[in-house]
């Protein structure tokens, strides 16, 4: 038997990380792999687009009943992946951290993921905050990867920033190291400029760049992932070729993260840049040339 890949996918939310991670489960279990999907994210939508847009209950709902039931905490969902959403406190009450813990601690203690003997585990965490329940999976080293999901936004590279400061504090105890950054929501050659330039100045390396595509947001207002509604798309080859470097990625990175001063130092220099970009362009088209 060949040893089960547990991987870790944060990203800020709003940023893609549900979408592209969705997409990756969808892109390995086509490829043959028995894929698991655990969503740690209050939101409960991780794994929505793998099951034709319906919500699942979610492990601390069956917590919170007090129902001994385990069999209601795994959902199938695309060609058979197994969808798990962890869930959160109800709103106003309790912290979310606190409830993936509670969640993984159950899914562990009985042996659930086991039971279905999947090849890949992904876990889909919220990484606005790499504290307490979210920083489970790189803490206690659950995964044995972790991959950010980043445009070239600001205030999505600070999230990312942070994340490598809790994988930098980890690392000698065991903890998660970095598999590499997915660039996401990719329209220019600047963009992927500035995600390249924090990735060198990080000691870290961009997995795979996938560009924005209305394709996407169709498939999802569809309830489907790419994969699933769009296979023949360009999109869905790119998420393809993610999967097959994940599966086959060996790295692991220590990341080296700004300070923050220094950070908003680089990235003001970046938005200078992309700022005379814009004007250069708008001012082509304004002139009646092709723009850049």
């Amino acid at each position: 038997m060949t040893k089960r890949k547990q991987i870790a996918i944060y990203g800020k939310g709003g940023i893609g990380k549900s979408t592209t991670t969705s997409n990756l489960s969808a892109a390995l279990s086509d490829i043959g792999y028995n894929v698991m999907q655990i969503g740690c994210d209050p939101k409960n939508d991780s794994t929505t687009t793998l099951r034709n847009g319906k919500p699942i209950p979610t492990v601390m709902d069956t917590i919170r009943s007090g129902s001994h039931d385990l069999s209601n905490l795994i959902h199938e969902g695309y060609n058979g992946i197994h969808c798990v959403e962890a869930g959160g406190p109800e709103p106003g009450v309790g912290c979310a951290g606190r409830g993936i813990i509670a969640a993984i601690e159950l899914l562990d203690s009985n042996g659930i993921i086991d039971d279905y003997d999947p090849d890949i585990v992904i876990y889909d965490v919220l990484g606005d905050v790499v504290c307490g329940g979210f920083a489970i999976p790189i803490r206690q080293g659950i995964a044995e990867q972790v991959y950010t999901v980043t445009s070239s936004d600001y205030m999505a590279i600070y999230a990312v920033n942070n994340l490598f400061k809790g994988i930098l504090k980890y690392s000698g105890s065991g903890g998660a190291l970095l598999g590499g950054i997915i660039a996401n929501s990719i329209t220019k050659s600047s963009q992927k400029n500035m995600i390249d330039d924090f990735s060198a100045k990080t000691d870290t390396e961009v997995i795979e760049y996938v560009p924005r595509s209305p394709t996407v947001t169709r498939c999802e207002l569809d309830g489907v992932t790419t994969i699933e509604g769009a296979p023949d798309s360009k999109q869905a080859e790119v998420y393809r070729e993610l999967a097959r470097k994940v599966i086959n990625n060996k790295n692991a990175y220590i990341p080296q993260p700004f300070e923050v001063d220094d950070l908003a130092d680089w990235a003001s220099s970046w938005i200078n840049k992309l700022l005379l970009e814009e004007k250069v362009t708008h001012d082509g088209i304004q002139s009646g040339g092709s723009g850049v």
